[in-house]
């Protein structure tokens, strides 16, 4: 590109250079020709008056007294009727410029001048031009190439930006050159490039979502499927394979879910749904891994509460909760229904140190831990409340207390609604 914005320069201003150039030789040309006729016409005229009046004074007319009258490099011969022809200078050779002049008293006066300062003088005006072309040329390359330096870099850039998009680099550059048209092309490009950075960010986000929810119930999935291989009775293994096909259907609705939530946080399909089902299905799945540890899980407060939410995502957010008060909590787990307002309230509590008062509300930021946790359960949980258009939050640090805020449906009158204990 640099060589064909120079070529196209050059050949433009050659172009010009041609069609005035010769015009100006031309008329410099005829120019200096006439000047040089009209000094020698001038010349003629001037020593004919001066014969006219020596003549007319019956003064001698000689060479000598001449000489001094004719300029140099010029000849001039006097013809005086009745008289020998008087000349003045040296005659030239080769082609003259000639002008004759007759006087009053009948002499005639010539005055000749060599061709050769002519052209001497033409050859000078013509290197004048040759040289004002050749600075004309120079400057022309030299303006040719900064023009395309200034197109041509940033086209360069350009292309290695739009390189690094396509090997995976989405850093934006926000680097303008001052050409609109340029400028507008960075611009789609930097837009491209955040968009890409956040898709990117978005697909990583979604695998470590996706492993760290799933990296539990696949642990339950492949203990019960060992318990399977390990028994004979066909009754705990029928039982075990339903156990099995739900947990296999959670973990369809898990990832469904989070590849929903990774699209539009808002497109959730919220259903009215009993809580205590999903609670009592949260015990379930947890009771065993709890007793392995030697602790305990419970659950107490309203029962028969109505939700509006996705089943599967309120049981994402409790197994979140469940798992963090497994990893990091203490002593007995426990699961409180209330009602607050026109939300049904799902507190998760246990008996552990809680929460280091330096971690506070950044408790639910990615990467954010206090034992050496990825940090991602918490923030995963939150996102997948505020998609259900309820909400999570940290009630009280220590002992721990999380709330799980849902909207409700009005309840029906029913003597079940007082606080009492629901199943352990």
């Amino acid at each position: 590109m640099r060589r064909r914005l120079i070529q196209s320069t050059l050949a433009v201003v050659l172009v010009v250079i041609a069609v005035f150039g010769v015009s100006l030789v031309i008329v410099e040309t005829r120019t200096i020709s006439n000047s040089a006729q009209e000094r020698v016409d001038s010349e003629a005229i001037r020593l004919a008056g001066i014969v006219d009046s020596r003549l007319f004074a019956a003064e001698d007319v000689t060479a000598e007294i001449l000489r001094d009258q004719v300029g140099p490099d010029r000849h001039a011969v006097i013809r005086i009727p009745g008289e020998a022809p008087i000349e003045v200078g040296t005659k030239p050779s080769g082609e003259v410029i000639s002008s004759t002049e007759k006087g009053e008293e009948g002499e005639t006066v010539t005055v000749q001048e060599p061709r050769s300062s002519v052209t001497r003088e033409v050859g000078r005006t013509l290197l004048i031009i040759g040289l004002v072309a050749l600075l004309a040329v120079i400057a022309a390359v030299l303006l040719a190439i900064r023009q395309a330096n200034k197109l041509a870099s940033p086209l360069t850039d350009l292309a290695e930006t739009a390189e690094r998009l396509g090997s995976g680099d989405p850093r934006p550059r926000h680097k303008r050159y001052g050409v609109p048209e340029l400028d507008r092309v960075a611009d789609v490009l930097d837009s491209s490039a955040e968009r890409i950075a956040r898709m990117l960010t978005a697909e990583r986000r979604l695998a470590a979502d996706a492993s760290h929810q799933l990296r539990t119930p696949l642990t339950a999935l492949s203990m019960r499927l060992e318990e399977i291989t390990l028994t004979d009775d066909p009754d705990t293994v029928k039982e075990e394979a339903n156990v099995a096909l739900t947990q296999v259907e959670r973990l369809t609705d898990v990832v469904e879910r989070l590849l929903t939530n990774s699209r539009d946080p808002r497109a959730g399909n919220a259903v009215t749904f009993d809580l205590d089902e999903v609670i009592q299905q949260q015990l379930a799945e947890w009771r065993p891994a709890y007793r392995g540890v030697g602790r305990a899980i419970v659950s107490s407060g309203k029962r028969h509460l109505t939700a509006v939410g996705t089943p599967g995502a309120v049981a994402q957010v409790l197994a979140a909760l469940i798992e963090n008060s497994l990893m990091h909590g203490g002593g007995t787990v426990a699961l409180r229904t209330r009602v607050t307002g026109n939300q049904a309230v799902i507190e998760v509590t246990d008996e552990g140190p809680g929460v280091p008062a330096d971690l506070g509300a950044r408790i639910f930021e990615r990467t954010i831990s206090g034992r050496n946790s990825t940090g991602i359960g918490l923030a995963v949980a939150r996102d997948l409340a505020e998609a259900d258009g309820g909400r999570l939050e940290m009630l009280q640090a220590q002992p721990p207390v999380f709330g799980l805020f849902l909207s409700r449906t009005p309840l029906k009158s029913t003597a079940l609604d007082e606080d009492e204990p629901m199943v352990r």
